[in-house]
């Protein structure tokens, strides 16, 4: 254990594998948010502290469960000439889900417009950690393919999981109350999430997507979304002047 503290290389697997993985969290934290944002205000906080442990638990439990992790990538039936496997099942079913989610999410923002407390009531609890603890499952399978594929110790991939899944408490609170003020930049989460699922999906028929293409395409969206939400402000604080 000792080595494996005093090993630059090792040092620099787990700061390359923490960035990652909070960079990969992002769509799971934006999920939780919009999930939990269908509950009442007293449960939205305990909705998202259980979704983000039962990440860590999962992602742990698939750490220390390598060798199986291995073999739900080959196939166990081909059907004309593609095979297909149980982590293609699994993506192909993440992918769905989260697409089907964020669709009935937009419809019910343009149809009701806002959001209300009423609609917000009718979600069960229960069925709000059902659906986190589904894709939960989706993303820790995609972590920690990602982890393994970096880092060549198991202790290393724990830590690097630990840190990222703190670093998401800590920042899933201010991103949904963001989310929550901001309509338009919640319209543009549940589009991230249909990009997400549709990049899943297309994993689960062999055809990978990078991620990093997704992120860039919503790191600039987001971009633009900011520099509107910059012009609102002054746009109203200008008209206040005038009317002051």
């Amino acid at each position: 254990m000792l080595e494996l503290l005093t090993d630059p290389a090792v040092w620099a697997s787990f700061l390359t594998l923490t960035v990652l993985e909070i960079v990969l969290g992002v769509d799971n934290v934006i999920f939780l948010s919009i999930a939990a944002s269908k509950l009442p205000e007293e449960q939205r906080g305990r909705a998202r502290f259980i979704g983000l442990i039962g990440a860590l638990a999962l992602r742990v439990a698939l750490l220390f469960s390598i060798a199986w992790i291995v073999t739900l990538s080959e196939p166990f039936v081909t059907v004309a000439d593609f095979g297909i496997s149980w982590r293609d099942l699994i993506l192909l079913a993440g992918g769905l889900f989260l697409i089907w989610k964020a669709s009935t999410e937009i419809f019910d923002e343009v149809e009701d417009g806002t959001h209300h407390e009423g609609g917000a009531v009718r979600a069960g609890f229960a069925a709000v950690i059902v659906q986190i603890m589904m894709l939960d499952l989706v993303f820790s399978l995609d972590s920690v393919i990602t982890a393994v594929g970096i880092a060549d110790h198991l202790e290393v991939m724990v830590a690097a999981v630990v840190v990222a899944i703190v670093v998401m408490m800590v920042a899933a609170q201010p991103i949904a109350d963001f989310v929550e003020a901001h309509p338009s930049t919640k319209m543009l989460a549940l589009a991230f999430l249909v990009m997400v699922g549709m990049a899943l999906m297309a994993d689960g028929l062999h055809f990978h997507v990078e991620r990093g293409f997704i992120y860039a395409a919503m790191v600039f969206a987001g971009a633009v979304e900011a520099l509107n939400l910059v012009r609102a402000k002054r746009r109203a604080a200008a008209k206040i002047r005038a009317e002051g």
